[in-house]
């Protein structure tokens, strides 16, 4: 029994040792893979700094508009049928 549970112990230890890393994508001679777990940022330069924030200006512009014009159509409506019952 205790032979076993070693044994056993010992296989795990070394399938885990000779395991294929995780990514789908087989690694080129010489290549650095680096842990999944572990991200990198990157520095943006002025330009596309300016491209993002000006991107992301019009996109909640855009979106304010929706919801201005929503609420135009709504209140809108409303005056309409408003007046419709009043007849």
């Amino acid at each position: 029994m205790r032979t076993s549970i070693i044994t056993a112990a010992l296989l795990a230890a070394l399938g885990s040792a000779v395991a294929l890393p995780a990514s789908a994508a087989p690694l080129a001679p010489g290549a650095v893979a680096a842990p999944s777990d572990m991200v990198s940022t990157v520095q943006m330069d002025r330009m596309e700094r300016h491209m993002m924030r000006r991107r992301m200006e019009r996109r909640m512009m855009r979106h304010r508009m929706e919801r201005h014009e929503m609420r135009r159509e709504m209140r809108h409506r409303m005056m309409r049928r408003e007046m419709m019952r009043r007849m």
